[in-house]
């Protein structure tokens, strides 16, 4: 399961891109020669967007403050910050930017979602999972299967199995071919020992999701733990021709697999 335990870590990334995607403005970047306050405050925003996404934490830092010192109720800029101050290792500037977020826009299911992932990233379990079900509730998402499983995967770390296994199947009753939920689900059941039932949430997830290093090693597992050395084969063998570099490939190696 190594390729898969970084999954929660992977989080705040994937979150931080949602954010962006979903809030940086569609306007050219060409301004007006005198331009107006919504339009200075969106360059700040997009511009310590740009930073963020290339690792210039301080530079986005600034920028987003900018952007915030020109328009107060900008609730992605803080929700950006918030990150930003994760990536510079500030967790109390990080929390009080996310708690102006949510304040500013209680609706914004994205804000929710990567406050979420931050107090999950914090241990704070019950915290976590009262912003992923107000963003799963959010009137204006569309995709809420996502956060039940990013909601699934915090509380698998707690570890609350029961309870991370009814949101896989709430996101997969919502969207059954949702790749993350089926390998986060084939994950679980080899975790608690059912691998009949992992290799099959795995097949599913073979069918429509794309195969990596993690997933593979992940089979070779199952297949191990049900006898099948056929298959176990087959699936180390895929790994160690098409990931030859990866740590799953050492510790396949190593094994003597």
């Amino acid at each position: 399961m190594t390729g898969l335990r970084n999954t929660s870590a992977a989080l705040v990334g994937a979150l931080a891109l949602m954010l962006i995607v979903s809030c940086v403005s569609s306007e050219s970047t060409v301004r007006r020669f005198e331009p107006s306050d919504d339009d200075a405050a969106a360059t700040n925003y997009q511009l310590g967007v740009r930073y963020y996404q290339n690792g210039s934490y301080e530079l986005a830092r600034d920028r987003l403050d900018r952007a915030i010192e020109i328009d107060s109720r900008m609730a992605e800029a803080y929700s950006l910050l918030a990150l930003t101050y994760v990536a510079l290792g500030n967790q109390r500037l990080a929390t009080q930017n996310f708690n102006s977020a949510v304040r500013i826009a209680p609706g914004n299911y994205d804000v929710r979602n990567a406050y979420a992932v931050f107090l999950c990233r914090q241990r704070e379990y019950d915290d976590a999972l009262a912003q992923f079900d107000r963003a799963i509730r959010g009137r204006e998402n569309d995709t809420p299967w996502i956060m039940m499983t990013n909601a699934g995967v915090c509380i698998a770390g707690k570890p609350d199995l029961a309870r991370a296994e009814q949101y896989f199947r709430d996101a997969l009753q919502r969207r059954p071919s949702h790749g993350e939920a089926l390998l986060q689900m084939a994950a679980l059941k080899h975790r608690t020992g059912d691998d009949l039932n992992a290799r099959a949430f795995l097949q599913r997830y073979l069918a429509v999701g794309e195969e990596s290093a993690g997933v593979l090693y992940l089979a070779v597992q199952i297949e191990t733990k049900l006898g099948d050395q056929r298959a176990a084969t087959d699936y180390t063998n895929r790994l160690l021709d098409n990931f030859p570099d990866s740590q799953e490939a050492g510790l396949l190696r190593g094994s003597g697999s």
